[in-house]
This record gives C-alpha cells, structure tokens and sequence, in this order.
C-alpha cells in the first residue's frame, strides 16, 4: 500500500551520527584583519575529483523531427523541505554523486540512464565547478549538457532505480519548459533553483532575440 511522502519527526543529528555531512566552524579574518566565525556543512561523500555532484540537461531530439527538442524533468519528493520538488533530470541536486575515479560526464551519462532510462549518445558541454548555496556549504557540482538522439518518435526507457527511488520522470518541450514550471508552482511544486535559472535564461534570451527588449 502506498501512501503521501511526509516528515513525521525532526531532530537535532549530532556530528557522530551523521552519516553524509558534516557541520563545522570556520575560523576567518575579513578584509580589515577582524577574526569572524561561520557556520557551514561539508559533505563527506567527496571523492578524489574534488567535485560533489553532477547535474544533468538531456537535449532529446528526433533525427526525423517527429517531435520538437526537449528535455526531462523529474519529480520527487525532498524530506528537508517536505514538499516535492522539480529538477532536471538528474539536476536532483544533489543530483548525482560522482564516483571515486569517474569524471564528471561519465557519471552524467550514467546517472540518466539509472533515474529516466534515457541514454545519452553524446556530450554537449561541461560547465566550470560551481556552487549552489556558498553561504551555507562548500558543495560543488558541474552542469553536464547531453544530447539523446532518437531514431523517430519520442520512445519511454525504463528506468533502473535503486531500492528507496521513487521518481516520476516528464519529457517537457524546452521552448515550453518555463511555463511548465510555472504549472507546477501553481500546484504546489517547489523548483529547483538550477531549473528554474535554466528555463528563465533561455526564456529571456529569446525574448531578446525576438527583440521585445530594443
């Protein structure tokens, strides 16, 4: 029987007991020389590449234009804010941890595949290492942009999911992806910053070269 995800208790964790990260006290001096303090988290999942995570943007297209560019998003539901959340594929930041002695687009391409079933048969382009909330925890993670070319249709891979995964993934048209993620604020969705930056510059940039701004 299944039943609506939901936080039924909260706790403080002690540093002992916790398994993923950790809470530390920086010790710093500022641009005048005064000694400051500040409370951040690190994660101790880090492997031997220095980055975190990776974030996934599939580009799906049909080589015979069956259907218009698109991309995935999943939803699932996040216990820290207690509410489901929109990500791109993958871009379930934390997305997906990168393995010890695995790169960056290696760890994407195999991260679709698990959560949507899409396989990916090239790569775009890696961003630069960034962070998302630097003012809370050192996490990074890098943008991997894919390409998943189809012979035809739009097709529907299983996914391979873990024991404990539970996400429902959508296949979205990119020139029509911001108003999708306005659908699913109105519903009651959180979405993820990443996601929504994405969409947002894309909207605007062709607003720009619609030239609705000169």
């Amino acid at each position: 029987m299944s039943s609506a995800p939901a936080v039924i208790s909260s706790v403080s964790l002690s540093t002992s007991e916790a398994k993923w990260l950790v809470l530390k006290k920086l010790t710093y001096r500022d641009a005048e020389g005064k000694e400051r303090f500040w409370e951040c988290a690190e994660r101790t999942t880090r492997k031997s590449s220095g980055i975190d995570a990776v974030a996934v943007l599939a580009l799906i297209r049909s080589k015979t234009n069956a259907f218009p560019i698109s991309t995935i998003v999943i939803e699932q539901y996040r216990p820290p804010i207690d509410k489901f959340i929109i990500v791109e594929n993958i871009l379930r930041q934390c997305l997906g941890l990168i393995d010890d002695g695995e790169t960056p687009e290696q760890a994407a391409i195999r991260e679709l595949e698990e959560e949507t079933g899409f396989k990916a048969t090239s790569v775009v382009e890696a961003t630069p290492v960034v962070v998302a909330d630097p003012g809370m925890t050192n996490a990074n993670m890098k943008l991997v942009v894919v390409c998943v070319d189809l012979a035809d249709k739009m097709e529907t891979p299983r996914q391979k999911l873990d024991a404990g995964e539970f996400i429902v993934k959508r296949v979205v048209e990119i020139a029509k992806l911001n108003d999708e993620l306005k659908e699913y604020d109105a519903k009651g969705f959180v979405v993820d910053a990443k996601l929504a930056h994405w969409a947002a510059g894309y909207e605007m940039a062709r607003r720009i070269a619609a030239g609705e701004f000169a």
